[in-house]
């Protein structure tokens, strides 16, 4: 029994090798550093800017909205920085899904491109359906009051819509058209688009310094009282509950990190960057570069659109559909108006070309591997674009904009990204202090695992079978607790990569523990509950611990183009976060979760765990290297020699 459950639990988490032996891909290389910028600028900088900082200001954080915006950047940012770092090694098309595979293990590799594929498709669904509204408001709600009037679907409960969105669905099929008509035609429109969109937010910052007034930040009990007799409404309680205590933060701490984790859902698209590996020019430069500057332009266009809002009028004015419009007329700039809904629907149309674009492409390497169907990895000679991937998955995302109300589903985007963020910070971590080298930069080293647990054997470039006097060895050592604090020497050996990965998960747990405890019970905390304090006083200390442990263990000094700068600090500040982050979404959401989960491990269990290429990889394969004298490995098992297996 428990060698079935060993052999079990190694199935679940053997590992995909990387072969860097060759430079061919079935992409088209044809995107500049510049058109990164771009898609990651107009994938993560669309609705949110325009709604949802009226949202967040109104109903959580007031003028503090520009911490939620900052808050929530800083997390991006720190997975933006372990995403680039991986964008460097791993010059392949799968995301974090491809990053989880090479380094955890296939069953994280699936949860983790399952819920990107979720997060993509409720993104893009729930942007054209934004879209939709957008564009009817410009026309006085005539298209809304036509579907209404003659196709209402009236079913009880709040899943579908209240009326089928025809042009939603046929805005997603033409942009599904023009990603499968090829990359570089798509960059070109994401290229404009986002240019005019930068230029309607500098309007809007610019216009929102000029006509603002700084006692807008600065509220008072008597303006809320004059709001509220212009409104007959009255009362302390109400004031209270609906415009909090006044000041800058009038809502307080608790509204302020409630406000970023929705903020969060603003800076969910960057990651579409990482998709594109095999079709950049210079995926180990581009990547990176495109990640970092374009969460910066993002950063800096949602701080000063949030800044310039509040400024112009009273937070608790806002209209929380369409703020911007108001507030110029509120300043008695009415005709902006329309210069801003010009933005506002470039924004939305680059956010949804950025939310369809990864989509096929991790839909394709899942494909690929055998964790879907296989032939969803098809490509198509002439585009070189993963043609039924992205019909198949434009055709699913219309769908669930034609029918459903989204609403109630736009938070799991931001389980599936969070969990994504925080594999990628941990996998960044555990790499980061393995024997050998995952480097992509030759082109012709490889990292081959070797069954049963044996050592990582590394082969390097054209300098033959054997290492040179002067190269240190990855040693294979035995345990001792000693190792613990005290590892043997300057280079990372088996036991000392396996020491990180064993504390990593560990400090995972007590991170994840630590953030429930918090996201429940922050207010006896503050309020000094001995057993609250207490229990997160222990749990903080056993964090410590683990992070001494780590820090002690010798770290590889492999070149990168890009490296994670704040090593283990970033990581582990990252994955606190994230996992702080997915705390704060309700109940409903997490039960929703369960049940796409569910969903996912019904197919894997059932196709992808026995379809899987790592499964047709024959281990007997590795029995020479392994009585071989020497620890260098050539020659790993390809799974192009594996029908549907072959790889870009």
């Amino acid at each position: 029994m428990a060698s079935m459950l060993s052999r079990f639990g190694k199935i679940l988490l053997r590992r995909r090798t990387l072969d860097f032996s060759s430079e061919e891909t079935r992409f088209a290389r044809c995107l500049s550093t510049l058109d990164l910028i771009a898609l990651g600028v107009g994938s993560t900088l669309g609705a949110g800017v325009y709604v949802l900082a009226g949202e967040v200001a109104r109903e959580k954080a007031g003028p503090a909205i520009v911490l939620c915006f900052l808050i929530a950047a800083l997390s991006s940012m720190l997975a933006g920085l372990c995403y680039a770092e991986f964008g460097a090694r791993v010059p392949k098309t799968g995301s974090a899904y491809l990053y989880s595979y090479v380094t955890v293990g296939e069953v994280w590799a699936f949860i983790t491109g399952w819920n990107l594929i979720l997060s993509y498709v409720i993104g893009t669904a729930s942007v054209a359906r934004a879209w939709s509204s957008t564009f009817d408001n410009l026309v006085e709600q005539k298209i809304s009051v036509f579907f209404k009037a003659s196709m209402t679907m009236k079913v009880p409960g709040k899943v579908l819509a209240e009326y089928p969105d025809l042009f939603a669905l046929i805005l997603v099929l033409l942009l599904t058209g023009l990603l499968a008509f090829g990359v570089s035609e798509s960059a070109l429109v994401n290229k404009i688009f986002t240019g005019i969109n930068l230029v309607v937010l500098g309007f809007v910052i610019i216009s929102g310094f000029v006509k603002g007034n700084t006692a807008n930040w600065n509220l008072t009990l008597d303006d809320y009282n004059g709001f509220l007799n212009s409104t007959n409404g009255s009362g302390s309680a109400t004031i209270d509950k609906q415009f909090g205590t006044g000041g800058f933060a009038p809502f307080g701490l608790a509204g302020v990190l409630s406000g970023a984790a929705t903020c969060f859902y603003a800076f969910v698209g960057f990651d579409c960057i990482a998709t594109t590996s095999e079709e950049a020019k210079n995926p180990m430069r581009s990547i990176p570069i495109g990640i970092v500057a374009s969460l910066l332009i993002c950063f800096f266009a949602y701080f000063g659109v949030s800044a310039a809002l509040t400024l112009m009028m009273p937070y608790y004015e806002l209209n929380m559909q369409s703020p911007l419009p108001e507030a110029f007329t509120y300043v008695g700039w009415a005709p902006a108006r329309y210069i801003v809904a010009v933005g506002s629907l470039c924004a939305l149309s680059t956010s949804l070309l950025g939310s369809m674009f990864p989509m096929p492409r991790v839909i394709y390497a899942m494909a690929e591997d055998g964790l879907l169907f296989r032939s969803l990895s098809r490509m198509n000679l002439r585009t070189k674009t993963p043609l039924l991937a992205t019909i198949v998955s434009g055709i699913v995302a219309a769908l669930m904009a034609f029918l459903f109300d989204l609403a109630a589903l736009v938070d799991l985007m931001s389980i599936g990204t969070l969990l994504a963020y925080s594999l990628v910070a941990i996998c960044v971590l555990i790499l980061r202090y393995q024997p050998g080298t995952l480097n992509s930069s030759s082109q012709t080293e490889k990292l081959v695992e070797l069954v049963e647990g044996e050592k990582v054997a590394v082969s390097g470039g054209d300098s033959g079978d054997e290492y040179t006097e002067n190269e240190e060895k990855p040693l294979q050592e035995a345990f001792t607790f000693k190792l613990l604090f005290c590892p043997s020497g300057k280079t990372p050996t088996q036991t000392s990569g396996t020491i990180v990965y064993a504390t990593t998960a560990v400090i995972s747990i007590l991170i994840t523990v630590l953030c429930i405890i918090l996201a429940n019970c922050l207010q006896q905390l503050l309020d000094g509950n001995g057993i609250v304090v207490a229990t997160c006083v222990i749990l903080a200390l056993l964090c410590g611990v683990c992070l001494i442990i780590i820090c002690r263990q010798p770290e590889s000094k492999e070149a990168l183009t890009f490296k994670v700068p704040l090593l283990p600090w970033l990581p582990l500040f990252s994955v606190f976060v994230n996992i702080y982050l997915m705390m704060q979404l309700d109940q409903g959401t997490w039960c929703r979760f369960t049940v796409w989960m569910v969903i996912g491990f019904i197919i894997y269990f059932a196709y992808g765990i026995k379809n899987s290429s790592a499964n047709r990889s024959t281990p007997r394969k590795y029995e020479p290297a392994l009585q071989s004298k020497s620890p260098i490995y050539k020659g790993a098992p390809d799974d192009s020699d594996a029908e549907g297996g072959s790889s870009p």
